[in-house]
């Protein structure tokens, strides 16, 4: 019997883009169906993360033209990692295995035949892995390349140069649905659940239409999330620079004293403030730090729902 696929896609103000990738995405679903690679009940799951153009709109006449398209309506804009598990989510029991995609074209699709043949060899996770980043500003590469070396340092297991473009078998979703917290950063996650694991690599094209939804404020918002989500060596940072300044602290204090009673009393105003800017400077960081994982934690006990869907383009059914 021939797997069901759902090619997972989330969607925010993307009615430039939309209307061109749609078809590119059934296209190739139609060549892995005819392949016999995957069974013709497979879906494309289109999720709106609470557009506020004409994006559910598309969703919905697409959904009436073929059977294959199908489409959920998050309530509210909840950011792409919501949107992402929300259809990862409505999909779990419906499919054998899922590939998440972005709607904008800049991920070869074509490289879903790979995912689907290395999941037939037994992997139950595909990464989707960049080849180069020609598409990419000389800043964003070399940010880039930062950001993943210090996620690995801080014992973040990523995988390099992948983003949300993979295959996950629904044995793998089943394991994540045990994930329940509410930040989240799926590259560093679905390496923690573990199970058998590969990559193929693609190149990356520019966008089809319109503009990116990700500017530089959401890039580093996002990194943040996931050093915080997924690591607590800042808080280690913070102890051990703590000591080392208190340390630093201890020699000044023996130092002023000794300078004191060899009666070189004469201080400059310039050394004492920048002593005092030094060490408040460091301590607003590290009460920032602090309080970001604060944050985390409260909005964690809250329990508070990812997402929640308002409409959908088809009928539940009563049997599953």
């Amino acid at each position: 019997m021939k797997e069901i696929l759902y090619i997972v896609i989330p969607c925010y103000n993307e009615e430039e883009v939309l209307p061109i990738s749609a078809p590119l995405f059934l296209e190739e679903l139609n060549l892995l169906i005819s392949e016999d690679l995957v069974s013709d009940k497979s879906r494309i799951l289109f999720i709106n993360d609470g557009s506020r153009d004409k994006t559910w709109d598309i969703i919905e006449e697409l959904s009436r033209k073929d059977e294959h398209y199908e489409g959920i309506c998050l309530s509210r804009n909840r950011g792409h990692q919501n949107a992402l598990v929300a259809g990862l989510t409505e999909a779990c029991d419906k499919c054998d295995i899922t590939i998440s995609i972005d709607c904008d074209g800049q991920d070869d699709i074509k490289v879903m035949k790979d995912m689907v043949l290395e999941y037939n060899n037994g992997c139950q996770i595909v990464y989707g892995v960049r080849n180069k980043r020609d598409t990419d500003s000389v800043f964003k590469r070399a940010t880039a390349r930062i950001y993943y070396k210090l996620l690995r340092v801080m014992g973040a297991e990523v995988v390099y140069d992948h983003a949300d473009y993979r295959l996950v078998s629904a044995e793998v979703l089943e394991a994540f649905s045990d994930f329940k917290e509410v930040n989240l950063f799926l590259r560093g996650l679905f390496p923690l659940v573990g199970f058998k694991s590969t990559s193929v690599y693609y190149d990356r094209h520019e966008r089809l239409s319109g503009k990116s939804h990700y500017p530089l404020t959401r890039m580093l918002s996002l990194a943040f999330e996931g050093i915080t989500s997924l690591s607590t060596t800042p808080l280690k940072f913070i102890t051990g620079f703590g000591i080392i300044i208190a340390l630093f602290s201890f020699i000044m204090i023996v130092y002023t004293f000794i300078d004191y009673f060899m009666g070189n009393t004469i201080r400059g105003w310039a050394s004492t403030n920048t002593i005092i800017l030094f060490l408040s400077g460091v301590q607003l960081i590290s009460l920032g730090i602090i309080g970001e994982y604060i944050g985390k934690i409260y909005l964690e006990t809250k329990h508070r729902p990812r997402y929640i869907i308002s409409k959908k383009t088809y009928e539940e059914d009563e049997d599953l």
